[in-house]
This record gives C-alpha cells, sequence and structure tokens, in this order.
C-alpha cells in the first residue's frame, strides 16, 4: 500500500515530513516490556507513551496517569460505550485498553510507543495497520516467573499467567518482529529494537494512521 501524500491522515504530518510512527509493544507478563520501553527512552528522546487503562489496583510505586489510568469496571465499561478506547481486553481477570486520546495526544508530531497485551495488539492491528507490531519474550519461562516474583505476584497468579503465556507463544507469528529480552543484556534488546525501529521508519509503504 502507498503511503497518502504529505499533510494528510494525521495531524502531525505536514508537507514533507513523514507519519509518525506507532510502535506496539506486546508479549507475556515478566517478559520485560516496561524496562526496555524505560530504557529506550532513556537512550533515544523521540518517543512518547501513551497511558494505558486498566482496572487492576496500583502497584506499589505507581502512579495514576503516569504508569497507568487505574479507573473501577463501572468507569472502564462507560469508557468503552462511549467509544473512547482504540482497543480493550480482559487479561488475567482485570480490563485494560488503550484510550483513543492518549494515542492521538503521544502521536501529536513524535513516534510513539505503547505496551499493550496480545489480545490487544491483535485489535489494534486490524485497526491500525500502519502500526510496527512487536513481540517481546524472555530467554526462559523461569525468567519470567523470576519476574514476576520480583514485582510481588502470588504464586497462583504466576502459575496462572505462565499457562497463559504458553498460548500466547503461538500468536507471534502474528507479529511484524519478535524481539529476545534476554536476563542481564537489556541494552543489546534495544539495541535491536532500535534497528527494528529504523528499518520501518524507511518503509514508504506503511499507511498513516487513522485514530
Amino acid at each position: 500500500m502507498s503511503r497518502p501524500p504529505a499533510g494528510g491522515g494525521h495531524p502531525g504530518a505536514g508537507p514533507g515530513r513523514r507519519h509518525p510512527l506507532l510502535v506496539v509493544l506486546s508479549g507475556p507478563s515478566g517478559a520485560g516490556k516496561d524496562s526496555v520501553i524505560a530504557r529506550l527512552r532513556q537512550r533515544s528522546e523521540g518517543f512518547r507513551v501513551p497511558v494505558t487503562m486498566t482496572t487492576r489496583p496500583p502497584r506499589p510505586g505507581e502512579r495514576d496517569g503516569r504508569d497507568y489510568i487505574f479507573v473501577s469496571e463501572e468507569e472502564f465499561e462507560r469508557r468503552i460505550e462511549a467509544g473512547e478506547l482504540a482497543e480493550h481486553a480482559r487479561v488475567y481477570g482485570r480490563l485494560y485498553g488503550v484510550p483513543r486520546s492518549e494515542l492521538r495526544r503521544a502521536l501529536d508530531g513524535s513516534d510513539a510507543i505503547v505496551r499493550v497485551d496480545v489480545q490487544g495488539a491483535a485489535t489494534l492491528r486490524e485497526r491500525l495497520p500502519g502500526a510496527l507490531f512487536v513481540y517481546v519474550e524472555a530467554d526462559s519461562p523461569q525468567r519470567l516467573a523470576e519476574r514476576m516474583r520480583a514485582r510481588g505476584e502470588a504464586a497462583e497468579e504466576i502459575a496462572r499467567r505462565l499457562r497463559e503465556s504458553e498460548a500466547e507463544e503461538g500468536r507471534r507469528e502474528h507479529f511484524d518482529h519478535v524481539l529476545l529480552n534476554e536476563d542481564g543484556d537489556l541494552d543489546a534488546a534495544v539495541d535491536e529494537l532500535l534497528a527494528i525501529i529504523e528499518r520501518a521508519r524507511g518503509r514508504p509503504e506503511r499507511p498513516a494512521l487513522e485514530l
């Protein structure tokens, strides 16, 4: 598919400018998506991060509006009915979704990167085919479990998430790239992600995002 003329399809695109790129990062719980995004932003200032909405309670140190937008089930359902979410899914018993307003804000003249679950990534691929989809995986199930224990997850919850991560592994083929986040080598994962992003930026056939 050819790219629309400059100045169309996105409010941040003007004459002679490329359309902003949305990077969708997904993968199982504990794969290190947040760590990859944090290190990427340390090394490259050209990315904004839309804030995801969730009904799960905050973890220690998390702040509303910065890490997530924390809302009740009732408020989340109201946002769905109002058409305010670009995608949403129930994951591990809690609702997660990306507000359209957050995507528009992040992509207003800038590239953006957003972390979503595998279900959410499938929805965004249908709605935003111009985005870049990257699946993050850890080097082993044992490492996934260690990361979840470090976050304070209960043993039953870790076991359930590991079972679900096995099912998610089969969906890797629906992503543009698979990124291995090996323990102790976060910078290597970010190096690879930056290379993937640079190649995507140079693809003239990538369509503009319609939000």
